[in-house]
Protein backbone atom coordinates (compact mmCIF):
# COMPACT_ATOMS: atom_id res chain seq x y z
CA UNK A 1 0.00 0.00 0.00
CA UNK A 2 1.37 3.44 -0.92
CA UNK A 3 2.11 6.21 1.59
CA UNK A 4 -0.58 8.36 -0.06
CA UNK A 5 -3.19 5.65 0.37
CA UNK A 6 -2.21 5.10 4.00
CA UNK A 7 -2.45 8.81 4.79
CA UNK A 8 -5.78 9.01 3.02
CA UNK A 9 -7.17 6.14 5.10
CA UNK A 10 -5.89 7.72 8.31
CA UNK A 11 -7.52 11.05 7.47
CA UNK A 12 -10.78 9.32 6.61
CA UNK A 13 -10.68 7.35 9.86
CA UNK A 14 -10.10 10.55 11.86
CA UNK A 15 -12.99 12.28 10.14
CA UNK A 16 -15.31 9.37 10.85
CA UNK A 17 -14.27 9.31 14.51
CA UNK A 18 -14.78 13.07 14.80
CA UNK A 19 -18.21 12.82 13.23
CA UNK A 20 -19.16 10.03 15.62
CA UNK A 21 -18.07 12.13 18.59
CA UNK A 22 -19.78 15.31 17.41
CA UNK A 23 -23.09 13.78 16.36
CA UNK A 24 -24.48 13.29 19.90
CA UNK A 25 -23.44 16.83 20.85
CA UNK A 26 -25.07 18.31 17.76
CA UNK A 27 -28.22 16.30 18.37
CA UNK A 28 -28.26 17.39 22.01
CA UNK A 29 -27.90 21.05 21.03
CA UNK A 30 -30.74 20.71 18.55
CA UNK A 31 -32.94 19.12 21.20
CA UNK A 32 -32.20 21.96 23.62
CA UNK A 33 -33.15 24.54 21.01
CA UNK A 34 -36.31 22.64 20.20
CA UNK A 35 -37.31 22.39 23.87
CA UNK A 36 -36.86 26.10 24.47
CA UNK A 37 -38.68 26.94 21.26
CA UNK A 38 -41.58 24.68 22.19
CA UNK A 39 -41.75 26.36 25.59
CA UNK A 40 -41.78 29.82 24.02
CA UNK A 41 -44.57 28.68 21.70
CA UNK A 42 -46.64 27.60 24.70
CA UNK A 43 -46.26 23.90 23.85
CA UNK A 44 -45.31 23.02 27.40
CA UNK A 45 -45.97 19.28 27.28
CA UNK A 46 -43.83 18.88 24.17
CA UNK A 47 -41.08 20.90 25.81
CA UNK A 48 -41.33 18.70 28.90
CA UNK A 49 -40.99 15.52 26.87
CA UNK A 50 -37.94 16.82 25.00
CA UNK A 51 -36.28 17.87 28.25
CA UNK A 52 -36.90 14.49 29.84
CA UNK A 53 -35.22 12.81 26.86
CA UNK A 54 -32.30 15.23 27.11
CA UNK A 55 -31.83 14.55 30.81
CA UNK A 56 -31.92 10.81 30.25
CA UNK A 57 -29.19 11.18 27.62
CA UNK A 58 -27.15 13.80 29.53
CA UNK A 59 -28.03 13.85 33.24
CA UNK A 60 -25.84 16.87 34.02
CA UNK A 61 -27.44 19.17 31.41
CA UNK A 62 -28.54 22.17 33.49
CA UNK A 63 -30.24 23.86 30.53
CA UNK A 64 -32.59 20.90 30.17
CA UNK A 65 -33.51 21.12 33.84
CA UNK A 66 -34.22 24.84 33.54
CA UNK A 67 -36.60 24.49 30.58
CA UNK A 68 -38.14 21.42 32.23
CA UNK A 69 -38.82 23.42 35.38
CA UNK A 70 -40.41 26.28 33.45
CA UNK A 71 -42.55 23.82 31.49
CA UNK A 72 -43.73 21.99 34.60
CA UNK A 73 -44.66 25.25 36.30
CA UNK A 74 -46.64 26.25 33.20
CA UNK A 75 -48.35 22.85 33.28
CA UNK A 76 -49.21 23.48 36.96
CA UNK A 77 -47.25 20.39 37.97
CA UNK A 78 -45.69 22.20 40.89
CA UNK A 79 -44.61 19.18 42.93
CA UNK A 80 -42.83 17.74 39.89
CA UNK A 81 -41.18 21.09 39.21
CA UNK A 82 -39.93 21.15 42.79
CA UNK A 83 -38.68 17.55 42.52
CA UNK A 84 -36.63 18.06 39.36
CA UNK A 85 -35.38 21.51 40.36
CA UNK A 86 -34.20 20.09 43.70
CA UNK A 87 -32.41 17.31 41.86
CA UNK A 88 -30.71 19.81 39.55
CA UNK A 89 -29.77 22.06 42.47
CA UNK A 90 -28.27 19.22 44.50
CA UNK A 91 -26.59 17.14 41.79
CA UNK A 92 -25.85 19.41 38.83
CA UNK A 93 -25.41 23.10 39.69
CA UNK A 94 -26.89 25.70 42.00
CA UNK A 95 -28.04 27.80 39.09
CA UNK A 96 -30.05 30.94 39.99
CA UNK A 97 -32.71 29.96 37.43
CA UNK A 98 -33.20 26.68 39.26
CA UNK A 99 -33.49 28.59 42.54
CA UNK A 100 -36.23 30.77 41.02
CA UNK A 101 -38.10 27.66 39.83
CA UNK A 102 -37.90 26.28 43.38
CA UNK A 103 -39.39 29.55 44.61
CA UNK A 104 -42.31 29.42 42.20
CA UNK A 105 -42.98 25.75 42.93
CA UNK A 106 -43.00 26.48 46.66
CA UNK A 107 -45.25 29.51 46.19
CA UNK A 108 -47.90 27.60 44.27
CA UNK A 109 -47.88 24.85 46.89
CA UNK A 110 -48.44 27.33 49.72
CA UNK A 111 -44.93 26.96 51.13
CA UNK A 112 -44.54 30.67 51.66
CA UNK A 113 -41.45 30.74 53.85
CA UNK A 114 -39.60 28.40 51.49
CA UNK A 115 -40.65 30.57 48.58
CA UNK A 116 -39.36 33.72 50.30
CA UNK A 117 -36.04 32.00 50.99
CA UNK A 118 -35.61 30.90 47.38
CA UNK A 119 -36.71 34.24 45.93
CA UNK A 120 -34.37 36.14 48.22
CA UNK A 121 -31.55 33.83 47.20
CA UNK A 122 -32.34 34.49 43.54
CA UNK A 123 -32.32 38.27 44.08
CA UNK A 124 -28.97 38.07 45.85
CA UNK A 125 -27.39 35.92 43.15
CA UNK A 126 -28.95 37.46 40.04
CA UNK A 127 -30.26 40.97 40.83
CA UNK A 128 -30.69 41.77 37.12
CA UNK A 129 -32.02 38.36 36.09
CA UNK A 130 -34.77 38.00 33.52
CA UNK A 131 -37.21 36.80 36.20
CA UNK A 132 -36.47 39.55 38.72
CA UNK A 133 -39.77 41.39 38.20
CA UNK A 134 -41.75 38.17 38.57
CA UNK A 135 -39.84 37.31 41.75
CA UNK A 136 -40.76 40.64 43.35
CA UNK A 137 -44.37 40.15 42.23
CA UNK A 138 -44.53 36.78 44.01
CA UNK A 139 -42.96 38.31 47.11
CA UNK A 140 -45.63 41.01 47.05
CA UNK A 141 -48.37 38.38 46.91
CA UNK A 142 -46.82 36.40 49.77
CA UNK A 143 -46.47 39.47 51.99
CA UNK A 144 -50.08 40.38 51.19
CA UNK A 145 -51.20 36.93 52.39
CA UNK A 146 -49.14 37.42 55.54
CA UNK A 147 -50.72 40.85 56.11
CA UNK A 148 -47.31 42.53 55.85
CA UNK A 149 -48.79 45.31 53.80
CA UNK A 150 -45.84 47.69 53.76
CA UNK A 151 -43.56 44.86 52.58
CA UNK A 152 -46.17 43.89 49.97
CA UNK A 153 -46.39 47.48 48.71
CA UNK A 154 -42.62 47.79 48.37
CA UNK A 155 -42.28 44.41 46.62
CA UNK A 156 -45.07 45.15 44.14
CA UNK A 157 -43.72 48.61 43.36
CA UNK A 158 -40.30 47.06 42.78
CA UNK A 159 -41.83 44.49 40.42
CA UNK A 160 -43.39 47.33 38.45
CA UNK A 161 -40.05 49.08 38.11
CA UNK A 162 -38.99 46.10 36.01
CA UNK A 163 -42.30 45.65 34.16
CA UNK A 164 -44.13 48.99 34.21
CA UNK A 165 -46.61 47.90 31.54
CA UNK A 166 -48.02 45.01 33.53
CA UNK A 167 -51.63 46.04 34.12
CA UNK A 168 -52.40 43.14 36.45
CA UNK A 169 -49.55 44.06 38.76
CA UNK A 170 -50.75 47.68 38.90
CA UNK A 171 -54.16 46.38 39.87
CA UNK A 172 -52.65 44.21 42.60
CA UNK A 173 -50.76 47.24 43.91
CA UNK A 174 -54.06 49.08 44.04
CA UNK A 175 -55.59 46.23 46.03
CA UNK A 176 -52.66 46.23 48.48
CA UNK A 177 -53.17 49.95 49.02
CA UNK A 178 -56.86 49.38 49.61
CA UNK A 179 -55.94 47.09 52.48
CA UNK A 180 -53.87 49.96 53.89
CA UNK A 181 -56.84 52.35 53.50
CA UNK A 182 -54.62 54.41 51.21
CA UNK A 183 -57.45 55.20 48.85
CA UNK A 184 -55.84 58.00 46.87
CA UNK A 185 -52.79 55.92 45.96
CA UNK A 186 -55.00 52.89 45.39
CA UNK A 187 -56.99 54.91 42.85
CA UNK A 188 -53.78 56.01 41.16
CA UNK A 189 -52.60 52.40 40.83
CA UNK A 190 -55.95 51.28 39.39
CA UNK A 191 -55.86 54.15 36.91
CA UNK A 192 -52.38 53.10 35.79
CA UNK A 193 -53.70 49.58 35.24
CA UNK A 194 -56.59 50.89 33.16
CA UNK A 195 -54.33 53.02 31.00
CA UNK A 196 -52.65 49.78 29.93
CA UNK A 197 -55.70 47.51 29.90
CA UNK A 198 -58.96 49.53 29.87
CA UNK A 199 -61.17 46.44 30.22
CA UNK A 200 -59.33 44.85 33.18
CA UNK A 201 -62.23 43.98 35.46
CA UNK A 202 -60.34 43.93 38.76
CA UNK A 203 -59.00 47.41 38.07
CA UNK A 204 -62.44 48.72 37.05
CA UNK A 205 -64.01 47.43 40.25
CA UNK A 206 -61.09 48.70 42.33
CA UNK A 207 -61.30 52.15 40.77
CA UNK A 208 -65.01 52.30 41.60
CA UNK A 209 -64.38 51.29 45.22
CA UNK A 210 -61.62 53.86 45.60
CA UNK A 211 -63.73 56.64 44.05
CA UNK A 212 -66.63 55.79 46.35
CA UNK A 213 -64.40 55.96 49.42
CA UNK A 214 -62.83 59.23 48.32
CA UNK A 215 -66.25 60.79 47.72
CA UNK A 216 -66.99 59.87 51.32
Amino acid sequence: MSIVSTNHIRRLTCLLLLAALCAPLMAQTLLQQDALQKYREGKFEEARQICMAEIEATPDNIESYVVLGWSLISLRRYADAELYASKAYNTVRRDPRIIEILGEAAYYQGKNQEAIRHFTNYINQLPDGSRIGTVYYFLGEIYLKQDKLNHADIAMRTALQYEPNNARWWSRLGFIREQQNDWQNALQAYQEALKISPALNDALLGRDRANEKLRG
